[in-house]
């Protein structure tokens, strides 16, 4: 591998603009193309973001010699058939998230990186975040005991309108899969597995979810409470209550915005606060969910031990669940 790892983009909507913003901050990495159905729109976007090449199809992005590893930010129906397409050309992926429509998809692309040998990985960009690594320390070490009981939402309200991806069957649209994603990964990362999964729904005007809300049970007596809605702006928070504190994260628990206070059983408090200058122009926070998969790459490894490819499996397990239950099926999902 050459010193500086090249990427390629899937897709060109804000994620792929956010993507590409976040990886020029980072040294040792750079996009060097873009792929989209169309030429001109690949053209706008290489000439908006500062990509030097473009691709009229994403069969060309693949196969361009100049790509090591691929973006895939394309709507998420389309991110196994594309994340396949990357690792048939023997390149590197990482998957937006959530990382394909359900878990059979899920473990097809899982086992198909492996046969390749190449690295795969969620984009679930927040777990990588300087407060999510704080929190995981801080769970490592029991700081508030045992967790028991656990809450998190994500709810944004979307204009009612049927062209938008939101409210689209085509395009995966729903708050479950689009919203969802970042509570049920979170409350795995805090708490694994599930043992129980009870969910319902109320569906928006074009029958996709509009607002779901479910209750995780664990093993050990856990609770995780988790709502998703694209028809109502929720207060975005989060909440961890063990046997010996608690721990909260502020509003827009997900971004880089977000404050964590734990406050131990004692009363005392401790705050870790955003760190300043995270954010810089149309950079959110991305960069680090990069530097972790340049570090594994160059490290030759396959995947990430902060986001695991069985883990990825799992969520998706869980997502079909909750799908089962509230009775959202998608065209061929």
């Amino acid at each position: 591998m050459t010193e500086v790892l090249r990427w390629g983009i899937i897709g060109t909507g804000g994620i792929a603009a956010r993507f590409a913003a976040d990886t020029a901050l980072l040294e040792g990495t750079e996009v060097v193309a873009v792929g989209s159905r169309t030429a001109e729109k690949a053209a706008d976007f290489a000439a908006a973001n500062g990509v030097p090449a473009h691709h009229g199809s994403y069969q060309a992005l693949v196969e361009d010699p100049a790509v090591q590893a691929v973006y895939v930010a394309s709507p998420h129906p389309f991110h196994a058939e594309h994340a396949l397409l990357a690792i048939a050309a023997g390149k590197h992926v990482l998957v937006e998230k959530p990382f394909t429509m359900n878990a059979v998809e899920a473990r097809t692309v899982v086992e198909a990186a492996r046969k390749a040998g190449v690295f795969c990985m969620e984009a679930m960009w927040t777990r990588f975040l300087p407060h999510m690594v704080r929190l995981r320390e801080l769970l490592a070490e029991e700081a508030i005991g045992q967790v028991l009981a656990m809450g998190v939402d994500q709810g944004m309200r979307f204009k009612q309108d049927s062209e938008h991806r939101l409210f689209s069957f085509g395009l995966g649209g729903g708050a479950l899969l689009d919203l969802g994603i970042y509570p049920f990964s979170f409350a795995s990362m805090v708490l694994g597995q599930p043992e129980t999964v009870r969910a319902s729904a109320t569906p928006a005007f074009t029958g996709v979810d509009g607002t779901t809300s479910a209750v995780l049970t664990y093993g050990d007596g856990a609770h995780a409470l988790i709502t998703c809605s694209a028809l109502v702006a929720t207060p975005m928070g989060a909440w961890l209550a063990g046997t010996e504190g608690r721990i909260e994260l502020s509003r827009q628990w997900y971004t880089s915005t977000s404050t964590l206070t734990l406050t131990r059983a004692d009363g005392r408090t401790e705050t870790f606060a955003p760190v300043p200058g995270l954010v810089e122009g149309k950079a959110k926070g991305m960069k680090f969910q990069v530097a972790e998969a340049v570090q594994r790459i160059r490290a030759g490894e396959r995947e990430s031990s902060v986001m695991p490819l069985d883990e990825t499996i799992a969520i998706m397990g869980i997502l079909d669940e909750v799908r089962d239950q509230i009775g959202l099926e998608y065209p061929e999902a």
